[in-house]
């Protein structure tokens, strides 16, 4: 994706429906470079055209996809790829930065990505990369795989790295999130004893929902961006985390 792409999409994502005809006049190109853009676009399954203009995803799915601070979450995901060595296997959990985590490493196809999430399985359908996804009770809503067939699956598989996303942490509470089976998978994850790395923009410091995820000594590492409270990296760090802060774009 092109920096034009990207102005477009998150363009699309803000004001919630943009004509050919203003994304052109925006961009300054022609409106059949336009199409051609969205079309890309919607093939990669980051928006949805109708007749004359762009629409974002259905808002039902935003949670687990990639809408709010897209620059941003590229930027984390670009950062966390290069951690990546050629060869690795990895897990890569739900959320919106995970998922273009994903689309990065997948689009390499040097890396197989294993992840209980069936939207970002779909997101890389077009992608070279291996994909292993792994089965369960499915939650709708967040297009993800869950329960004790889940936590079966996890132990036929193996992998280096784990990426998880967060709903909420604080230094009372550590790492949290907001349901409790896909908590459940990834606590599942936490008792591989594999590098586990959490990936989450700033926002969600701070923030507490009801189950844990952890305890915080399972985790090795945080990647997050510059609106992280310094108090706060301070006490990542001295729980034992090495804390990664990305610039804002």
């Amino acid at each position: 994706m092109n920096a034009r792409q990207q102005s477009i999409l998150q363009t699309v994502i803000d004001k919630g429906r943009m004509s050919v005809t203003d994304l052109a006049r925006m961009t300054g190109v022609s409106e059949v470079t336009i199409r051609q853009d969205l079309n890309l676009l919607e093939k990669q399954n980051y928006l949805r055209r109708t007749h004359g203009f762009a629409v974002p995803l259905d808002s039902e799915d935003m949670e687990t996809r990639m809408m709010n601070n897209f620059s941003l979450k590229r930027e984390l995901a670009a950062f966390a790829a290069s951690l990546v060595n050629a060869g690795e296997t990895v897990f890569i959990e739900n959320g919106s930065s995970n998922a273009l985590l994903a689309r990065t490493l997948a689009e390499r196809g040097d890396v197989t990505i294993i992840t209980v999430s069936s939207y970002i399985a779909h997101l890389l359908k077009e992608t070279p990369g291996e994909v292993i996804l792994l089965g369960g009770i499915y939650q709708k809503k967040s297009e993800s795989m869950v329960g004790p067939l889940t936590r079966q699956f996890l132990q036929q598989v193996h992998f280096s790295k784990a990426f998880i996303g967060i709903d909420g942490w604080q230094p009372e509470t550590g790492f949290t999130g907001r349901d409790m089976m896909r908590t459940d998978v990834v606590n599942g994850v936490l008792e591989k004893g594999c590098e586990a790395i959490i990936l989450t923009d700033s926002s969600k410091f701070g923030a507490v929902h009801p189950y844990t995820l952890g305890p915080v000594s399972k985790f090795n590492r945080v990647i997050t961006d510059s609106g992280l409270a310094a108090s706060n990296q301070l006490l990542l760090e001295q729980s034992g985390l090495h804390v990664d802060i990305v610039q804002r774009p």
